[in-house]
């Protein structure tokens, strides 16, 4: 199964590009899903359908979807929201919609997570076009995995092993209660799931990150970000998407300075992402609402020989070399500023920060026993010498 992720600031048309997308992927005889996991769901106006929580079928080889949290924690966490349930309820809370306390803060990004890797192990479709939220709420979602398997791995075992020993006293004294084996059971099942979705994020044959970006100077500082960002977890940007480009045909005036603007911009453009693939869709002359108008916007973005679905670049960001006694662990981070990198070794993990992401890395059996020496930035690259 092919996946696309397309991800940008919150306004540049991410919902029409992943759309036109999925119209050109079904063309093709592909069975094909855009699903959309941002909460303020727009992928239904874009069709001009009514989704639901569940995959719509819209026209030959093309479904829809928008992810609904709480339809998606009722459906597959059932012993956890009872348990949620009881907990919040157990402190006369009962005047609140229980419903919406079970659903705490990063869960829409792991049950869009889980739901994805379901069609995944079931190759239900062909292509899965993913509409992702803007790019914070995106990073979030591409790095959960990391985080809850960090979480699970350091604290799970402990915390489980403290349960069961303080359920049996903790409950009666203060009147709470205490997760059961089976729910804490439950967890260590998600935990293995949202591993394996990691594995297939990472697996740059499966998953790819297209950004969308309009010709304007505070979107493509975001997508410069983005990028970065998308680097520290060797994640596969594989194209860039300028979309609302006023096209030459345009001739008024009034929009003469508006042109110039789009012209210095597209060039920036094609400066910072080069040499990721970039495709162009025009800043039409209606809405782009509906098959037909999603149809022309697909074929304006990929021409006719253009595959839009196959893996347009796989350009490594990380690896490891050996330099006589010491290996180079580099890692590609365009855009990033020396000052803005820190960088700490912590048993077998490496903390690397820029600006305000945090990424750490489980470093390769390689270098597990080897302390670093040293570090430097060079043509944005981060360049990290290991020794014994």
């Amino acid at each position: 199964m092919r996946i696309i992720l397309y991800t940008g600031k919150g306004g540049v048309g991410k919902t029409s590009v992943a759309a036109s997308t999925a119209v050109q992927s079904a063309a093709q005889g592909l069975k094909t899903l855009v699903v959309s996991t941002d909460p303020a769901h727009s992928l239904g106006d874009s069709l001009d359908r009514q989704l639901s929580s569940e995959p719509i079928e819209i026209a030959e080889n093309l479904w829809a979807q928008e992810i609904d949290t709480i339809h998606e924690v009722e459906k597959g966490w059932g012993k956890i929201q009872q348990y949620m349930t009881t907990l919040l309820t157990s402190k006369a809370v009962k005047d609140i919609t229980t419903e919406e306390l079970t659903v705490f803060p990063g869960m829409e990004d792991l049950l869009s997570l889980l739901r994805i890797l379901q069609y995944y192990k079931e190759k239900t479709f062909d292509v899965v076009i993913i509409d992702c939220a803007p790019t914070g709420e995106t990073l979030a979602l591409l790095s959960f995995p990391d985080i809850f398997r960090w979480w699970m791995e350091k604290l799970f075992p402990i915390k489980k092993k403290m349960l069961k020993v303080a359920r049996p006293v903790i409950g009666p004294l203060t009147g709470i209660p205490m997760p059961s084996d089976t729910v804490m059971d439950e967890f260590d099942h998600v935990f293995y799931q949202l591993d394996e979705m990691r594995q297939i994020i990472a697996d740059r044959e499966t998953t790819s990150i297209r950004i969308v970006v309009n010709p304007e100077k505070m979107v493509i500082k975001e997508a410069q970000r983005s990028f970065t960002y998308l680097n520290i977890y060797d994640f596969n940007v594989d194209a860039i998407v300028v979309n609302r480009v006023i096209p030459d045909s345009v001739t008024d005036p009034y929009f003469k300075a508006w042109k110039d603007a789009h012209a210095r911009y597209k060039e920036l453009i094609q400066d910072s992402f080069s040499p990721l693939p970039i495709y162009y869709a025009p800043l039409f002359d209606q809405e782009v609402v509906g098959l037909e108008m999603l149809k022309r916007m697909g074929n304006e973005m990929f021409h006719a020989n253009d595959n839009p679905i196959e893996i347009k670049t796989n350009l490594r960001t990380q690896k490891v070399v050996k330099e006589g006694e010491e290996y180079i662990f580099s890692i590609h981070l365009p855009f990033a500023e020396k000052q803005d990198l820190s960088l700490n070794q912590k048993f077998d993990e490496l903390i690397i920060k820029v600006g305000n992401v945090k990424r750490i890395i489980t470093l390769p059996r390689t270098l597990q026993s080897l302390a670093v020496k040293g570090a430097e930035f060079v043509e944005e690259t981060l360049k990290i010498r290991f020794g014994s």
